[in-house]
């Protein structure tokens, strides 16, 4: 089971469940079917407007990101499909805060509700910086299925890191 990094964190049965569907092969066709959709969103600026349609709908009163950009250092190995900084500086006799959202350039290829899910996580860190209960109330408030999209987010890479050439689904 070492090659569930992605999902350690998970029970043991569940574990066992997704191993067996790996092992039978059967994991790439049951994502590929349940998330059958791809997305248009392949340039910066469609991944900006993309944000900022999400951002408009449900953050109305946070800070805009400055910047929005898929980015190919993020990896999932290292940790991070996805980053929201914030830089301050001094303009004049004030200070501004600049917001910068980057997707990892994987997510070019991912189905759109895994983008979805990515983006609303970098989103809600707009308003709440910590991983906590609010965190994750307001990542559910902008996407219902926040935490099935980010579980099957993971089996997504998982399936993609095993199997980069031969899963439909890791395409």
């Amino acid at each position: 089971m070492s090659a569930l990094k992605y999902l350690l964190h998970y029970p043991p049965s569940l574990l066992v469940q997704v191993q067996a569907r790996l092992d039978d092969g059967s994991l790439g066709n049951w994502l590929a079917s349940r998330y059958p959709d791809s997305h248009a969103v392949q340039s910066d600026n469609a991944l900006y407007q993309y944000v900022g349609e999400l951002k408009q709908r449900y953050l109305k009163n946070a800070p805009a990101p400055t910047k929005v950009l898929y980015d190919n250092r993020q990896h999932p190995v290292k940790g991070t499909l996805g980053t929201n900084t914030q830089i301050s500086r001094v303009q004049g006799s004030k200070l501004k805060a600049k917001h910068e959202i980057r997707i990892a350039s994987l997510f070019r290829d991912a189905p759109e509700a895994f983008l979805r899910m990515i983006v609303v996580h970098e989103l809600a860190h707009l308003r709440e910086k910590n991983h906590d209960k609010a965190f994750y109330q307001l990542c559910c408030h902008m996407e219902p299925a926040y935490h099935q999209l980010e579980f099957d987010t993971r089996l997504w890479l998982t399936l993609r890191e095993l199997e980069p050439a031969t899963s439909p689904a890791a395409r």
